[in-house]
């Protein structure tokens, strides 16, 4: 392990931000991580990964730990179901391919989602109706003040929607190292419902479809609705979802009939933050070197020479701009790192 200095993370987060570290190590082992960890020259860090849920708004005075470890295990088997267990640096679409080809389903609503396996679990990654949740076992963790592993379960990841124990009471606790999935191997649970699926597969003749049939489709409208962070920079989804209980949602349904939404429980409806963005105005709007994707509202992008600080002025006028029309609160989903 080498420490390196004043490195440019522009290529280590999808936004493209050219954002300095000061420090800089990339990790490979679990020792790599306990030594990087253990450096008291180094008193402040930030882990990276695979950079592709956050938003830098400036230079990182401190050692920026890039977490690429890598390997796919398999735990166990049975008959019906396979335990993994892949070490955080792994590409998640990578990784979900890799499971495809296998012939193991539950991921396969996610594929495309950008990022790497280790930082799923701090979002609750979701897709089409899928969250990482509904396949999740178990993560280990080291504790960053002692360097010690700790196996946190389902419960103890204290999943939300788009939200999890890492992100709230965990936060700059523990490094996730490794994530366990439980996977089917044959009766597997299609989910086809959630927005343009069943539509893809229609238009390409599959009445009975394979869980890679299934992939394909998500990939197919991802690629067609969501630019490529390798050509334009960004994080994807941007924003949240608001979710509306259902008395503020009648109310927002007699003003706006022909809003979409899903209905989520019996007291919460979905309605697309992309929509609302999109009724604003913003969507394929530039800002100087920053702007809204013109296909998709929810997605901010980076043309090439944006500073982190631009797109979250963009960021902040929308959420606003959206308060003012609906009275509706749409929060962001990357992590803003200011």
């Amino acid at each position: 392990m080498t420490v390196q200095k004043d490195i440019s993370l522009k290529h280590y987060n999808t936004f493209g931000i050219d954002a300095k570290a000061k420090y800089f190590c990339e990790i490979n082992t679990l020792d790599d991580l306990r030594q990087a960890l253990q450096l008291k020259e180094y008193p402040n860090n930030f882990i990276i990964s695979g950079g592709s849920n956050m938003l830098i708004t400036r230079d990182i005075d401190a050692l920026v730990i890039h977490v690429n470890l890598k390997g796919i295990e398999l735990v166990s088997e049975d008959e019906n179901h396979v335990i993994l267990k892949v070490m955080a640096g792994e590409n998640w679409h990578d990784m979900v391919l890799w499971t495809l080809d296998k012939g193991y389903g539950g991921l396969e609503n996610m594929s495309l989602i950008p990022g790497n396996t280790g930082t799923a679990p701090i979002q609750n990654i979701g897709a089409y109706g899928v969250e990482l949740k509904d396949t999740f076992v178990s993560c280990q963790a080291m504790k960053i003040e002692d360097q010690s592993l700790q196996e946190f379960s389902k419960k103890d990841c204290q999943f939300g929607y788009r939200d999890s124990y890492f992100k709230n009471v965990g936060r700059g606790k523990y490094i996730i190292v490794s994530v366990n999935f439980k996977l089917t191997k044959r009766n597997h649970r299609l989910n086809t419902s959630y927005g343009s699926i069943e539509q893809e597969l229609v238009e390409k003749g599959i009445t009975n479809p394979s869980i890679k049939d299934i992939s394909n489709a998500v990939v197919a409208i991802r690629k067609s609705k969501l630019p490529d962070p390798k050509e334009l920079g960004n994080s994807g989804s941007f924003f949240k979802n608001p979710v509306l209980s259902a008395k503020k949602f009648s109310n927002f349904l007699k003003q706006y009939p022909e809003a979409p939404y899903y209905e989520v429980a019996e007291d919460a409806i979905k309605v697309p933050a992309g929509w609302l963005i999109e009724q604003c105005g913003f969507k394929g709007k530039r800002f100087g070197s920053v702007g809204v994707h013109a296909k998709q509202a929810l997605v901010l992008v980076n043309y090439g020479d944006g500073t982190g600080q631009e797109v979250l002025d963009l960021a902040n006028n929308i959420i606003h701009a959206v308060h003012e029309k609906f009275g509706i609160e749409i929060a962001p989903e990357v992590n803003i790192i200011k």
